[in-house]
């Protein structure tokens, strides 16, 4: 039978409508159901209630035994994750979002390169959207040297969308780093100006450590498709302090409301005070609903996010269009002066922390894989508040005057911003 010209074309239309459609679908529509009905307030974080539930919940199991240490800014993290992979022996597995060209990037990749010229067997995983140069010399330079990079979902149409958006560096399956740092000269400094960003990052030893190591691992075998065992990545891990820890990971793939979950529990549960600092706050309705009902409770909520120094204004308007209604039950928003705020905090009732690289909006929700490392530990706790409140003395607190006297353009871009913001 002979095929007309016409069918096909009707042919090549159908199956190019057929493949926008799919691909459309896998990026911008959510694959599994999304937690809709408000958690129920039914104990505190004190009541060993809570350390079950986020355990069997979220999984992995909160650990014992862990030692974790905060850095503060580029000036401290940038030396300390370089001074652990020049101890490395065996393995290093990174993984990062953020990789731009310049000075910073330039000494993760000649550290990385000697590592691997040494026999040092070295894993490196980086966003293709978060990295800006694809084509630099540094990534060369490890690839020439023996490091084994992979560039994360840069070729695949059906993930675009998906971004990975984890910070994790272990060392020899022993030592482990995350926080919300990115590989750039933006974050090097110590928060005085604008061109240094404020951030922290932390240093983790103990058993979590396997499970950081685990959250690299998911994301290397979905590009590398191969599976790093053994006891060079998995060794034997002694007790090194007394910080109760977990590291959970999240997907859209896999556990997507994994985060979500965790940070609507966390809320559900406080009883005193919710301390939140995170640089793109754009809370979805169920979020919003969990915090006020906090405030209700008489649960004192207070909000950190950057102020003018953003890298992302739309992020800022979306934000900020979601405030008023916060701001009418009494929870307080401070908008950070001196530079960009990049943290990724929150401290429930000065003993749940978790930190990491989550933000608190739909994109690490629902669409990015994120790793966050949660610590419960009293110590650790007070001493992240006393940071906390330490970057509230550098802020502006915004309040619902400020929100209502906006301009009509201001209240119309904030508004329109807001409607896109499933997707930031």
């Amino acid at each position: 039978m002979k095929i007309r010209s016409s069918d096909l074309l009707l042919i090549g239309a159908t199956a190019a409508i057929s493949i926008a459609a799919t691909i459309f679908g896998k990026n911008f529509i959510a694959g599994e159901k999304k937690i809709k009905r408000r958690i129920r307030h039914l104990y505190g974080v004190h009541d060993p209630q809570f350390e079950r539930a986020m355990s069997q919940l979220l999984g992995p199991p909160i650990l014992d035994g862990n030692k974790v240490e905060a850095l503060h800014n580029g000036e401290a993290i940038f030396p300390a994750m370089l001074a652990a992979i020049e101890s490395a022996q065996r393995t290093i597995t990174f993984e990062t979002f953020i990789y731009w060209d310049g000075l910073i990037s330039q000494k993760f990749a000649e550290a990385l390169s000697r590592k691997a010229r040494q026999g040092v067997r070295v894993h490196v995983l980086i966003d293709g959207v978060g990295c800006n140069c694809l084509d630099a010399a540094s990534l060369r330079q490890m690839r020439e040297a023996g490091v084994e990079l992979e560039i994360y979902h840069i070729a695949n149409l059906a993930r675009a969308n998906h971004r990975t958006h984890r910070k994790l560096l272990v060392i020899d399956g022993k030592l482990g780093f995350t926080g919300g740092v990115g590989i750039a000269d933006e974050w090097d400094g110590d928060a005085r100006g604008p061109d240094e960003w404020r951030d922290s990052h932390y240093r983790v030893e103990g058993p979590v450590v396997a499970q950081m190591q685990a959250a690299f691992l998911d994301n290397w075998m979905k590009t590398r498709a191969v599976v790093l065992h053994g006891d060079d990545y998995f060794p034997h891990l002694e007790k090194k302090g007394s910080h109760r820890c977990q590291m959970f990971k999240s997907s859209p793939m896999e556990g997507s409301e994994s985060a979500r979950l965790m940070f609507n529990l966390s809320i559900t549960s406080a009883r005193e005070s919710v301390k939140i600092g995170n640089a793109y706050f754009v809370p979805d309705d169920l979020t919003t609903a969990a915090l006020i009902e906090a405030a209700a409770r008489g649960v004192r909520v207070t909000i950190l996010v950057p102020g003018s120094q953003i890298d992302s204004q739309l992020v800022h308007h979306a934000s900020r269009n979601r405030w008023g209604e916060l701001l009418r039950h009494g929870i307080k928003v401070y908008e950070f002066q001196p530079s960009m705020y990049h943290c990724k905090c929150m401290i429930i009732d000065d003993l749940w922390t978790s930190v990491g690289s989550a933000n608190f909006d739909n994109r690490s929700f629902r669409l990015n894989d994120e790793a966050n490392l949660s610590v419960i530990d009293e110590g650790f706790a007070r001493d992240a508040s006393a940071k906390f409140d330490e970057d509230l003395a550098r802020s502006r607190e915004f309040i619902l005057e400020d929100w209502e006297s906006r301009d009509l353009a201001t209240k119309a871009s904030d508004w329109v911003v807001s409607l896109t913001r499933s997707q930031l």
